[in-house]
């Protein structure tokens, strides 16, 4: 019974569940198996991927945290587009129905952030370490690679939703708009602004997220402990978010306007970040190039908190969880 036990325990540590800390892994080890051989091997076995996160906490985290900023965040959402709008902030709608288009965020928001953050902790513990030492660089693109592989869901859900949140008539469905974008404009209209909305997120993650990992670290190193809490990286998580939004801002007005743009227009047809930036540059200047930057700002810097904060919350909850349950079978 005790080798079954045993060899239990080393298929587990195999297993995508057991993302466990090195510190919980030595705790546990050295109160349930008496063999020091086989307790070296384990520990030895686990210092290569103390900082792994499983790709099923990865997923259930990241659903939840897109949930969570997506719906709380809607109305400001919904605000900064209209300010980007061709048509302007009153005559797209103001501040009537702010949380219209909210039916695709809701439905497309769990699965784009289970797969932006399984994307980045995949690249970050395992494929771009192997090729790269620089820890920053590895976090930059791990999060270009998150957001190539999320906007696949992310911008057929943003189409609908950005048209809805400029549409004159409160009666309008997502379904309906779904629908009319098919028949006219067939599969490739869910996908208008794809490489503008990649423009605008690459860079966004590329500074967020290793400005993110940086600041934990810094502050945890300053307070002379393992890891920041919760709250500290909810902190974190805003203040890089906040400073990628300043940069990428005209980014952002371009994506919008080639989503929100009449099919027959050359807009659409160009369907170019830099046809964009150059006619909203000629129409208003720089500050059109900066419309709804205060709404942005304000909308990703409690989103940061929100979104990595929620993430880093559940992360710990379910890999506590995990320990629990495997504590408990060896005490079985």
């Amino acid at each position: 019974m005790l080798r079954l036990k045993r060899l239990f325990l080393i298929k587990l540590l195999h297993h995508p569940f057991a993302s466990i800390c090195h510190c919980q892994i030595e705790l546990f080890l050295s109160s349930h198996i008496k063999t020091q051989k086989l307790y070296k091997k384990l520990i030895k076995m686990e210092k290569s991927k103390e900082n792994d996160i499983s790709p099923h906490v990865a997923l259930i985290s990241g659903a939840l945290a897109g949930v969570c900023v997506d719906l709380t965040l809607f109305p400001l959402d919904t605000v900064k587009t209209r300010c980007q709008s061709e048509l302007g902030f009153l005559k797209s709608g103001g501040f009537a129905r702010l949380f219209s288009g909210i039916g695709p965020v809701a439905a497309g928001s769990a699965p784009g952030a289970a797969v932006f953050f399984l994307a980045y902790e995949t690249g970050k513990s395992s494929i771009f370490p192997k090729i790269i030492e620089n820890p920053v660089l590895v976090h930059a693109l791990s999060a270009s690679l998150a957001e190539g592989s999320s906007c696949l869901i992310r911008v057929p859900v943003e189409i609908i939703k950005q048209r809805m949140q400029v549409s004159a008539k409160g009666s309008t469905t997502s379904i309906g708009l779904l629908k009319s974008v098919l028949k006219v404009e067939g599969i490739s209209g869910l996908f208008r602004g794809y490489t503008t909305t990649l423009l605008r997120e690459v860079p966004f993650s590329f500074i967020q997220m290793p400005l993110w990992e940086w600041l934990k670290k810094s502050l945890a190193k300053k307070q002379q402990k393992e890891k920041v809490s919760v709250l500290e990286s909810a902190l974190c998580g805003s203040l890089s978010a906040s400073f990628s939004a300043v940069i990428t801002c005209p980014l952002d007005v371009a994506k919008t306007r080639i989503m929100l743009a009449e099919r027959s227009s050359e807009m659409a047809q160009r369907q170019s970040a830099l046809f964009a930036l150059k006619t909203v540059f000629a129409e208003k200047g720089i500050k059109g190039l900066f419309a709804g930057v205060g709404p942005r700002v304000a909308w990703i810097s409690i989103g940061g908190a929100i979104f990595l904060g929620v993430y880093d919350w559940s992360v710990s909850l379910l890999t506590r969880w995990l320990l629990e349950i495997v504590i408990g079978f060896g005490d079985s």
